[in-house]
C-alpha cells in the first residue's frame, strides 16, 4: 500500500511537471512585415524633408533621405519605428518618428476617380471608395470584387470590411461593378407599368 502511494505521488508529481513545462513553452506570433509593393507613411518630427510615402521595391527595399536604401521586409512593423529612431540618432538629437504601413491599391469600376490608392490596412473598403470619390450614380458599392493578377479572388465581400481583413494585397484591385439594369431603369419601368395598366383599365371599362 505504501509503495503504491509512493508511485502515485511520484507520479503525479511528474505528471505536473510536464504539464507545467508545456505550458511555459512560448508560442511564437508571426508578426506582419512590408512586402515589395506596400508603402510606409514616415513622419520625423520637425524634418518635412525627412518624411513621406516611400514604396518597398522588389527587393523589399525602401530608399530614405539621410539614411538611403533600407532592407525592411525582414524587420516586423512593430520593430521598425525602434529601428528608423536607432538610425537617425546617429543624425539628429533625440529623433520622434512614427510610421503607418501602406498598402497601394487599384480602385476600379464605377468610382469617380479610378487609380492607385496608398491606404492603411485598417482603413474599409467603403473608406479607400471614398478615397477614389465614391461610386458613381450607377455604382453599387454592395457589389464590390477584389482582382488579383487578372484572377477574381473575391467576387462579392461587404464594403465595410477593412482592407487588412479582407485581406487586400499590394497591386489588387477593388473593382464597384455596375448596379444592375432593374435597378438603375426602376423609374421608367415603374412608369411604364403604371401608364399599360392605364390604358388596359381604359380599354375594360368603355
Amino acid at each position: 500500500m505504501r509503495f503504491l502511494t509512493t508511485f502515485l505521488t511520484v507520479g503525479t508529481f511528474l505528471l505536473a511537471g510536464g504539464v507545467q513545462a508545456q505550458s511555459a513553452t512560448p508560442v511564437a506570433d508571426v508578426q506582419p512585415t512590408l512586402a515589395p509593393g506596400d508603402a510606409v507613411r514616415i513622419q520625423v518630427w520637425r524634418e518635412p524633408d525627412l518624411s513621406g510615402d516611400f514604396v518597398v521595391n522588389e527587393q523589399g527595399v525602401i530608399t530614405l533621405p539621410l539614411l538611403g536604401r533600407m532592407d525592411v521586409t525582414s524587420v516586423p512593423i512593430s520593430q521598425l519605428r525602434d529601428k528608423l529612431i536607432s538610425a537617425y540618432a546617429v543624425q539628429l538629437r533625440n529623433p520622434s518618428v512614427t510610421i503607418t504601413p501602406l498598402r497601394r491599391v487599384y480602385v476600379l469600376g464605377e468610382v469617380a476617380k479610378p487609380g492607385l490608392y496608398p491606404v492603411d490596412p485598417t482603413i474599409s473598403l467603403a473608406g479607400l471608395i471614398a478615397l477614389a470619390g465614391g461610386a458613381t450614380p450607377i455604382g453599387d458599392v454592395q457589389k464590390v470584387r477584389i482582382v488579383r493578377n487578372g484572377t477574381v479572388v473575391v467576387k462579392q465581400i461587404d464594403a465595410s470590411s477593412s482592407v487588412g481583413m479582407s485581406n487586400v494585397r499590394s497591386n489588387d484591385e477593388v473593382f464597384v461593378d455596375r448596379r444592375s439594369w432593374l435597378d438603375r431603369n426602376s423609374g421608367v419601368v415603374a412608369s411604364a407599368v403604371i401608364s399599360t395598366l392605364g390604358i388596359i383599365l381604359s380599354v375594360v371599362l368603355r
